[in-house]
């Protein structure tokens, strides 16, 4: 379980594909401190630590997170948030964030404001049901606020900490971004659906 408040980011230090899997390596600042079988959110995704020593650790991901998220994309040099597990004792200040990414969005339009900037993503209009005005959204695992909601996209306001912490400022025009809707949203619609 994860807040969707980016602790970090990494860089991609080499990915090596075995069989349908592939095995990522990041440099990061908190690579010292993870050990293998801990939990850390990967742009959004929870990934299963395997390897780890003072500046760099690994990963293993398999053929249904590669064909949900974004990282068939990436390529050594790529920029990926992080954020360790929640403990118990932790503050929630973003939103329940799984780590079970739903789909990808795509960037179409990054709108600043001066010290502030709007981006607009695309979605797949089979999503549209899990995403609300004011409502909580994770795109590559940080707990973002939605507004300009349609059947096909929306937007999010992205302050200068959040802009400067996290890879949003990587981002370009048609990169896609990992999306998980909020759960208790999943779980109402589910619950709505199946008494219809």
């Amino acid at each position: 379980m994860f807040t969707g408040i980016i602790e970090t980011i990494g860089i991609v230090d080499s990915i090596i594909k075995r069989g349908n899997n592939l095995d990522i390596t990041i440099m990061s600042s908190i690579s010292k401190d993870l050990q293998p079988d801990k939990s850390v959110s990967h742009n959004g995704v929870c990934l299963t630590i395997t390897k780890s020593n003072k500046t760099a650790h690994s990963a293993t991901l398999v053929n249904e997170t590669l064909n949900k998220s974004n990282f068939l994309t990436i390529k050594k040099g790529s920029i990926i948030n992080l954020e360790r597990s929640l403990l118990v004792t932790d503050r929630m200040d973003g939103h329940f964030v799984q780590g079970h990414v739903d789909d990808v969005a795509r960037c179409i339009e990054i709108i600043d404001n001066k010290k502030s900037w709007n981006f607009v993503f695309e979605i797949s209009q089979s999503f549209s049901n899990f995403i609300v005005e004011k409502g909580s959204i994770c795109i590559n695992g940080i707990s973002l606020t939605c507004f300009g909601v349609t059947n096909d996209r929306f937007s999010v306001a992205i302050i200068p900490h959040t802009y400067n912490k996290t890879n949003l400022k990587y981002i370009k025009i048609n990169d896609l971004v990992n999306v998980e809707f909020d759960v208790v949203g999943k779980y109402i619609h589910k619950i709505i659906k199946n008494n219809i």
